[in-house]
């Protein structure tokens, strides 16, 4: 299916058939004995990310060999150094599985979070190479635990260890017979935990990409970062801003081709910048007299939205209108309030946060409203909660690593 869709011009499906041709070429001059990680997309690369680097640190002659699944993820980190090569993942088939390892003969590999994929674990157990999975999370729901789901549960013991988020992940393992788990909680909290320590030390290059930003935010106490926003929630957080004209608004949406762009001009009325615009500005008063005179900064382009939450008072996080929220822990780190709509019960990390009183669920503009107005009166009380959650969340990254390579 996926190839018929690049016949037909899907423009993800021809980076993948394209990206997997090029992969399989690349196999044939890949030396023998990585270690082979595995990522489905960017949420997922991110939690392997402090594992990688810890790796290298650690042991800079060990070969890491990193997969990825997903074209976005793929074609936004192709070029990650920290990995002596970056593939795709050829397609699930055992004919598949079987020249993979053939040519890469790992000596371990590692699967993050959902990854599961039967042909390759077969393969791996058949062989006898170590196989963990680190961040997963299961729920009863999942195909593993249903009537129906044996084969699958079954998968779970080609893994020589996992490594799960929570303890209702580990109790609903040791409940179905997979005893060969324990709680290490989720890299993704060590990761924000080292974004914010290279933000403290200073990085020239992105200082001078921030400096906008930070000029936009200067001498205000009542600024709102709105991170990986869709329609819904830009149509609630516009209606904010236009009643609160005290209040500014750093605006990162999810996607930033030109017909969303437009939409959300049509939201703002006027009272915007795009962050785009102010780059070749000559020089810095120049900027901060431009964004002295809006009230919404648009952020349209990609890779700073980890960093910008340094900015606000507040957080507020998109896609819970839809599918589900994405990434709380990289705001919540900077220690601030943070919001989000209400399809979020999927999200350990959320509800966390909203059991620590550092995060609210909303459901409509009242609501908003009523959030919004609290968090930013009380963002340093509320904030610490958050950054107290973060803290005790972090050091999964060590114990996996102290098992696995030491």
């Amino acid at each position: 299916m996926i190839r018929l869709a690049a016949l037909f011009g899907h423009r993800k499906a021809r980076l993948m058939v394209e990206g997997q041709k090029q992969s399989k070429e690349a196999l044939k001059h890949i030396g023998k004995g990585a270690v082979w990680i595995h990522v489905s997309s960017v949420g997922e690369f991110e939690q392997a990310r402090p594992l990688i680097e810890r790796l290298r640190k650690e042991q800079p002659n060990r070969r890491i060999v990193l997969t990825f699944f997903s074209p976005s993820g793929y074609e936004l980190r192709k070029n990650y150094d920290r990995v002596d090569h970056v593939l795709y993942l050829p397609f699930a088939t055992r004919s598949n599985a079987r020249r993979f390892l053939d040519a890469l003969q790992p000596k371990m590999a590692i699967f993050v979070k959902y990854e599961f994929w039967p042909a390759y674990l077969h393969e791996l157990k058949k062989r006898a190479i170590p196989t963990y999975s680190i961040s997963a999370i299961f729920r009863p729901r999942q195909l593993f635990f249903l009537p129906w789901g044996k084969p699958y549960l079954a998968l779970l013991r080609c893994f020589t260890h996992i490594y799960v988020q929570d303890e209702a992940s580990c109790q609903l393992l040791q409940k179905h017979g997979i005893t060969h788990c324990s709680i290490v909680g989720d890299t993704r909290f060590d990761r924000v935990r080292d974004i914010l320590a290279a933000l403290e030390n200073g990085d020239p290059n992105r200082a001078a990409k921030l400096a906008p930003i930070a000029a936009f935010a200067e001498g205000s106490e009542r600024v709102i970062v709105a991170g990986s926003t869709w329609p819904k929630d830009e149509q609630l957080l516009a209606r904010y801003i236009h009643e609160h004209p005290d209040t500014k608004l750093i605006l990162v949406p999810h996607e930033i081709h030109e017909k969303h762009m437009h939409f959300i001009f049509n939201l703002l009325k006027g009272r915007f910048v795009r962050y785009s615009s102010l780059a070749n500005l000559p020089s810095a008063e120049a900027c901060r007299k431009v964004v002295s005179n809006a009230q919404v900064l648009v952020i349209d382009t990609i890779g700073m939205l980890s960093s910008i939450y340094r900015y606000c008072q507040v957080a507020y996080i998109g896609g819970g209108f839809g599918v589900g929220i994405h990434n709380t822990i990289e705001a919540a780190v900077y220690g601030v309030p943070v919001l989000f709509g209400p399809n979020y019960q999927h999200f350990r990390e959320a509800k966390g946060l909203i059991a620590s009183g550092a995060a609210r669920s909303i459901k409509n503009y009242k609501e908003a409203e009523e959030a919004f107005d609290t968090a930013l009166d009380q963002y340093q009380e509320i904030g610490a909660k958050a950054a107290a959650y973060v803290a005790a969340e972090t050091g999964a990254t060590e114990k996996i690593y102290n098992e696995i390579f030491n």
